[in-house]
């Protein structure tokens, strides 16, 4: 088994760096259909923008797997009289590790205009509350990167209430495996998918059941997968956390038993930890207490399956995150060997 690494990291550099705010993915589903078509592949976009994209298998058993392409950010929510920007999260930033960050704002008629996320209390030298002041969307703005001193000033730029605002990603790539990045949850699983696609393709495998690949656009606000077709299994690709009382790594696949929607499928979670343990995949079982997934989303809209969750570790999830390549690697392992 030959994974292309260079495959899987260049592809995940290039749309993490596609902003992609839940809401605003046209973009990034348009670059990863064209990789479908590249694969030639068939594929199908839901009326909310979901990316479906069919892998045939030896049988009509159908296995969906789930990543989602959309990531946190924020929307312009009002100006102040010195034209500051007020916003509003579109999922849940950990906000103090985006102050002094940058950011983009684009309008609604696609014009761009770069600022950076501030406290209010900016300065060590003028607000004495500098470093105690809570960081949150009502105690920080963007300072735009214009000449404005009013609102009026901002407005006559066409920035108004309800644009988008992208947080610059800073991906960074190091010699030692290490992925850096903001929105790894979970671009780096959409690109850890088209990876075991290509290692498929590369190996002349067919999986045993088709599979049906969910590229999901609304998962950061809780509803990305609520519909999805008629499935066997489906297992979401999303991001396996590392932290205290967990065994995950960074270097290991997470196979996740529970989260805070409930058990997943007890007999596919135990297909996953027994194939781990016989291929020699490096792997921790954990249990997410403030975790939701696409399988949770769609379990909640009423689909009837077995559903499970996978993925590579990453710490510092909402903040600014990081996995290793040997993460993303054992996580396509695993794959390979469920679908085969």
């Amino acid at each position: 088994m030959k994974i292309d690494k260079d495959y899987i990291v260049n592809f995940a550099e290039e749309i993490l760096k596609i902003p992609s705010p839940s809401g605003y993915t046209k973009e990034v589903i348009d670059r990863v259909k064209l990789e479908a078509e590249r694969f030639k592949l068939s594929h199908t976009t839901t009326k909310k923008g979901n990316l479906i994209i069919t892998v045939p298998g030896e049988s009509d058993k159908t296995i969906g797997l789930g990543a989602h392409v959309d990531t946190l950010g924020a929307m312009v929510r009002s100006v102040t009289a010195k034209g500051g920007i007020r916003f509003t999260s579109v999922g849940g930033p950990i906000w103090p590790t985006l102050d002094g960050e940058y950011c983009t704002i684009r309008t609604r008629d696609e014009k761009d205009f770069t600022g950076t996320l501030l406290s209010d209390a900016t300065a060590i030298h003028v607000h004495k509350e500098a470093r105690e002041k809570k960081r949150n969307p009502e105690t920080m703005f963007v300072r735009l990167d214009e000449k404005v001193r009013s609102k009026e000033d901002v407005e006559k730029l066409g920035i108004a209430t309800g644009d988008f605002i992208f947080f610059d990603p800073k991906t960074t790539v190091t010699q030692s495996g290490f992925i850096k990045s903001r929105f790894l949850d979970d671009k780096i699983n959409v690109a850890s998918l088209f990876g075991l696609i290509k290692l498929l393709r590369d190996e002349k495998k067919t999986p045993k059941h088709t599979l049906k690949i969910i590229v999901s656009t609304y998962e950061e606000v809780g509803h990305g997968s609520a519909s999805i077709p008629e499935l066997d299994e489906f297992i979401a690709v999303d991001m396996g956390c590392v932290g205290d009382d967990l065994a995950c790594t960074e270097y290991d696949v997470s196979i996740c038993a529970k989260d805070s929607t409930g058990p997943y499928d007890y007999d596919i979670t135990t297909r996953f930890k027994t194939l781990a343990q016989k291929h020699d995949i490096d792997h921790a079982v954990d249990i997410y207490p403030y975790y939701g997934s696409d399988v949770s989303a769609a379990r909640s809209g009423g689909n009837d399956f077995k559903g499970a969750l996978i993925g590579p570790g990453v710490s510092a999830s909402h903040g600014m995150e990081r996995t290793h390549y040997d993460a993303v690697k054992n996580t396509v392992k695993l794959l390979y060997r469920y679908v085969l």
